[in-house]
């Protein structure tokens, strides 16, 4: 080799190799922009599926808490069904004594009218003579009115000043206390399963009257009187839950221990 060429074929070789480094350098360069770019896009698709699985995990815990309110209002509505058909059972069950006794009852009236002399004109019942009376009064003289029939056992005319009072006046606050004391009346006739048809009416039409502890607590014991034992601890254990604080409740947590 010429010693006067070589020098100039090593700097031509180190030009190439920077030439060639650069290019490298460029592509690499490329390749980071571009695994850049990529790792972006996974970035944001991750971020994307994050939202839609944290979307799901929201809409499973909405309908598990609908599921929970359905299954708890399920469960009232089906109680209230329980009660109904316990109270339908006990009904069948003395309807065909009940109607032997008025079917003899009315027979025996029928056979006293043969033997009886031609009746004379009837006078008007003190009930029709007293009712335009009634009619006049407002809802507090009603109330009261009944109460001092319901003290003195005259049950069916205690109910009638105040089935009056809740006909006239049904948005009366007296209004609560009145269907209480229709059952009330029930109960005093031992007619325990119409008493509990009308305690249920306090409480199911009016919620936020005074009288739905004592409902619920007479509802029991009028359940344990036809025996009934179950649905006496389920009213029991409602008022328990519902009324914790009333003196009902105290006396139900005895019944329930």
């Amino acid at each position: 080799m010429d010693k006067k060429s070589g020098p100039f074929l090593i700097l031509s070789f180190l030009v190439l190799s920077a030439c060639a480094s650069q290019e490298d350098m460029v592509g690499v360069k490329e390749d980071v922009q571009k695994l850049r770019t990529d790792t972006e896009h996974v970035k944001s698709q991750s971020a994307g599926s994050y939202s839609d699985v944290q979307q799901l995990r929201d809409e499973v815990a909405r309908l598990q808490g609908r599921i929970e309110e359905i299954s708890h209002t399920n469960a009232d509505a089906f109680g209230r069904l329980g009660t109904e058909d316990s109270l339908l059972v006990h009904k069948t069950d003395e309807l065909d004594s009940r109607l032997q006794k008025i079917e003899q009852y009315l027979a025996l009236g029928s056979a006293e009218k043969q033997a009886a002399q031609p009746a004379q004109p009837a006078a008007k019942p003190v009930e029709t003579v007293r009712k335009p009376a009634q009619e006049a009064l407002g809802d507090s003289a009603l109330f009261k009115d009944g109460v001092e029939k319901l003290g003195q056992k005259k049950y069916p005319a205690s109910r009638e000043s105040f089935g009056l009072l809740l006909q006239k006046y049904p948005k009366s606050e007296l209004s609560s206390n009145a269907q209480f004391n229709i059952g009330e009346s029930y109960f005093g006739e031992k007619a325990y399963e119409k008493a509990i048809l009308e305690y249920q009416v306090v409480i199911e039409k009016y919620p936020k009257s005074g009288k739905r502890p004592a409902a619920f607590y007479k509802q029991a014991i009028a359940f344990e009187l036809i025996g009934d034992q179950s649905n006496a601890q389920v009213r029991f254990r409602d008022l328990v839950k519902l009324y914790p604080k009333s003196p009902e409740a105290a006396l139900a947590q005895k019944k329930l221990k």
